[in-house]
């Protein structure tokens, strides 16, 4: 076994490399960026060393400095984690030739399924069944549109280097080829350096199942069953599960073998996954599956399978990379249970999940058991980036049926706190609570055919949390001046005291809040507090549907103690920046600003042609020229940011007065990108 395990990658995949490395006995270099400085995944390891700049191709991109820092600590293995260098076999063979270990399959398989054309027939000749399709060497716009009409509209344009949904684009008409051809070519280059693209014909209810599949240098392969990856935005996964709902026997049995001879058929060794694409319209059939790609390295979602099998896949890879056979035969391996994975990631569901890094200011997980586990490399105070993938943590849930493990899932999340910037829990608190979830009822299109139910229109604050606010306010208020009383030398001054005193009139003050779901103009919202004698309640609370009697009292943990009308309940209380954030009792969030007379006075200078751009990220192409006259909905910028593109749109009919920024330029959220008069 490896005496020093260098791990090439960062976040929670680094954090949980760790963990597995030092139960053996293996010792651990992490390597970190400038943004990385005070990261968990370099505080977890023995060792941490400083590989280059923030941008990854500066850093967790930079081979040559990743090997000289594996050289400088010692060690006698790499293990790549997953994205970045991971299926890179230039970097595996550099690492060979560095007298370092790669943890991971040989070059020749990752070249092999690394280019998606090729893999596709090499598929072909092992008898795996592949999706229809052109993945030939013509690349022309006329050579393509050709090979999607003897497809059949409508198709699927995809990336012949890589996958993550990057250079995807699904065509439903032939007037909508050209412009989706250059969008996915364009995307291609940016993520892969290689903009060749295939043509597949696009399934109408598809289902995304892969196969966990292990090879070792002593000619043996075996699967680890399959996982369902259908709930996707943006073709990215979200919510992945084990076993797959509705498999049979003979379709596992039939996709385990296709997937063992794919694996075969490039020599693999080392953890891997063959993905397929499934025609859901019958259901799992074993005639139905089609192979859609391999990735030649651990998946995201492979806790769910370690979830099932008790497991762990990470001291599987370093037993194989240090050249012992595997542990298990085919017949051996068992299953029990069901296991989900949701991925809390840092992005607006409201704005087409586009990211939304920030500060962690308050993260709250929930407590770890034999059936939850939280894999994450982030604590409250640190920061999620724009220089990469905004995930933030992987929510892990299992339990002895589906059914029992949709309602831990759904449990689990409404105790998963973060405070201070956007994230996708509520909207996943929405998928796990959808009828059609709970019933297994998924594929691809889930997300996109239920996006109104799932990310509902945003509603105003009711009285209720009005109330729950404004008695986190009173409360903080009363400690932070009992704390000052305590401190002073006249700890009874009267000028010390919360109760709102007036001469001859009732004990009265106010608390006013801005909420921004609020009609513009009307966001600002008063409440009048009348302070009481009543021995149950402190305050009268005077709100906009009527009065509500109410007393509280904050915990040690952010809790606010609350009775309202009589009505005792326990809510979660944060406060970021000037904003409160309500976390209540079915773990929704509510976010409501103090008011602040100086903010309406900057918002009335916005002018509305500058054209911002809505989150950090690289310019990567400029739709428009200056002097160029646009329609409402046009696109003039595209911005690249967590490696997606993103089109900054015109607000209205108009003509481009100047442009700010050239292509590869990096811009802050809220950059002005170009002037626009309308």
């Amino acid at each position: 076994m490896f005496e020093k395990l260098l791990i090439a990658n960062r976040g929670e995949i680094a954090c949980r490399i760790v963990r597995t490395a030092r139960r053996l006995g293996i010792a651990t270099v992490a390597v970190y960026s400038d943004a990385d400085s005070v990261s968990q995944h370099a505080a977890a390891a023995d060792e941490a060393v400083l590989i280059g700049g923030a941008a990854a191709i500066e850093s967790y991109l930079n081979a040559d400095a990743i090997i000289a820092a594996g050289r400088q600590a010692g060690a006698d293995a790499v293990h790549p984690g997953y994205g970045f260098l991971s299926e890179n076999a230039e970097f595996a063979e550099a690492c060979a030739d560095a007298g370092l270990t790669f943890i991971g399959p040989p070059a020749s398989a990752m070249r092999a399924m690394g280019a998606k054309h090729a893999a596709k027939a090499l598929m072909e000749s092992a008898g795996v069944p592949v999706v229809p399709g052109y993945h030939g060497d013509d690349q022309t716009e006329e050579g393509l549109l050709a090979a999607a009409r003897d497809v059949g509209f409508p198709v699927l344009i995809k990336a012949s280097a890589g996958g993550g949904g990057r250079g995807m684009r699904i065509v439903e008409e032939e007037d909508d080829f050209a412009r989706s051809l250059e969008g996915a070519k364009r995307e291609a280059a940016s993520g892969f350096g290689d903009d060749r693209v295939l043509i597949e014909r696009y399934l109408q209810k598809p289902r995304h199942v892969e196969v966990q599949v292990f090879g070792d240098t002593h000619g043996n392969v075996i699967h680890l069953l399959e996982r369902e990856c259908s709930i996707q935005r943006r073709h990215q996964k979200v919510i992945e599960e084990a076993p797959a709902p509705g498999m049979t026997a003979a379709t596992r049995h039939a996709m385990g073998e296709a997937a063992v001879s794919a694996a075969r058929a490039i020599d693999y060794v080392g953890a891997g996954t063959v993905e397929f694409i499934v025609d859901g319209t019958s259901g799992l059939d074993a005639s139905s599956f089609f192979f859609m790609e391999m990735n030649t390295r651990l998946q995201v979602e492979h806790p769910v399978t370690e979830m099932i099998t008790g497991l762990d896949l990470v001291e599987w890879q370093l037993h194989v990379a240090a050249g012992h056979p595997l542990p298990v035969t085919q017949e051996e391996v068992t299953h029990s249970g069901h296991a989900i994975e949701a991925r809390i990631y840092a992005e607006n569901p409201a704005k087409r999940f586009l990211p939304s890094p920030g500060r962690l200011t308050h993260l709250r997980l929930p407590d770890e058991s034999a059936h939850v586990r939280v894999d994450a490399g982030v604590v409250a105070g640190d920061s999620i980036t724009p220089h990469y993938d905004p995930l933030i943590a992987k929510l892990v849930v299992w339990d002895e049926d589906r059914a029992r493990t949709v309602r831990r899932l759904s449990t689990a999340l409404t105790e998963f706190y973060v405070i201070g910037l956007q994230t996708n829990r509520d909207f996943l608190l929405g998928v796990s609570n959808h009828y059609e979830f709970k019933q297994a009822d998924v594929d691809t299109g889930f997300i996109d055919r239920h996006l109104k139910d799932l990310i509902p229109e945003p509603v105003p604050a009711g009285d209720r949390t009005l109330a729950l606010a404004t008695l986190a306010v009173l409360e903080a208020r009363r400690a932070t001046m009992g704390a000052a009383r305590m401190r002073d030398k006249d700890p009874f001054s009267p000028w010390h005291g919360n109760a709102g005193w007036q001469l001859n009139t009732p004990a009265m003050e106010s608390v006013t809040f801005i909420d921004s779901m609020r009609d513009p103009g009307s966001g600002r919202i008063p409440v009048s507090v009348q302070h009481t004698r009543s021995a149950e309640f402190t305050y009268e609370l005077h709100l906009p549907g009527g009065p509500m009697s109410a007393s509280g009292e904050l915990t040690s943990t952010g809790g606010l103690l609350a009775n309202l009308n009589g009505i005792r309940t326990t809510v979660a209380v944060y406060k970021a920046g000037d904003e409160l954030w309500i976390v209540d009792e079915s773990g929704r969030t509510h976010r409501l600003s103090f008011d602040d007379p100086t903010a309406a006075v900057a918002a009335a200078d916005v002018v509305d042609t500058n054209v911002i751009a809505p989150l950090p990220g690289k310019v990567s192409n400029l739709l428009v020229a200056k002097g160029d006259s646009v329609r409402k909905g046009e696109g003039l910028v595209v911005i690249e940011a967590m490696k997606m593109e993103h089109t900054v749109t015109a607000p209205g009919d108009g003509t481009v007065k100047e442009l700010h920024y050239v292509v590869g330029d990096l811009v802050d959220e809220g950059a002005s990108l170009l002037d626009f008069e309308g």
